[in-house]
């Protein structure tokens, strides 16, 4: 169990790592945005090839952006020990992205599918439902 525990927590750190670094790779098309845009406003000729260009970098730009939003999600879901499933969602979109997600993907998924470790996210499930019941009730009580 401890050793679940600790897997759980550097994968939960490896998960940051890889989602800082998706987050860098995704802004190097800001390049190609930027100098888009410069001609995009200079040059009346080229307007579709340009605007095409703008287009594809922010598109590929945002989806960085929201894969690396979605792996520190993850990552904290992890050492929080919620959300099971995004989880394991997650392991298996990061093994698209080599070599770094395909690698963080696979142990989360080896990891994430052991019983004992399903069974901890029961556990703090079960509990995270207990305290909204106690609250509830205190709710209730004091109305």
């Amino acid at each position: 169990m401890n050793q679940d525990l600790e897997h759980l927590r550097l994968l939960s750190i490896f998960h940051y790592v890889v989602g800082g670094l998706a987050a860098l790779f995704a802004c190097f098309p800001i390049i190609h945005f930027t100098f888009g845009l410069l001609m995009l406003f200079a040059e009346e000729t080229m307007r579709f090839r340009v605007a095409f260009m703008v287009a594809f970098a922010g598109f590929f730009i945002l989806a960085g952006w929201t894969i690396a939003v979605c792996v520190f999600i993850a990552g904290r879901n992890l050492a929080r020990r919620r959300r099971y499933t995004f989880c394991l969602v997650m392991a298996a979109i990061l093994c698209v992205f080599i070599p770094f997600g395909t690698v963080l993907g696979v142990f989360t998924i080896i990891v994430l599918v052991r019983p004992s470790v399903k069974e901890l996210f029961e556990q703090e499930k079960n509990s995270m439902g207990l305290e909204s019941r106690v609250a509830q009730e205190s709710r209730v009580g004091q109305a």
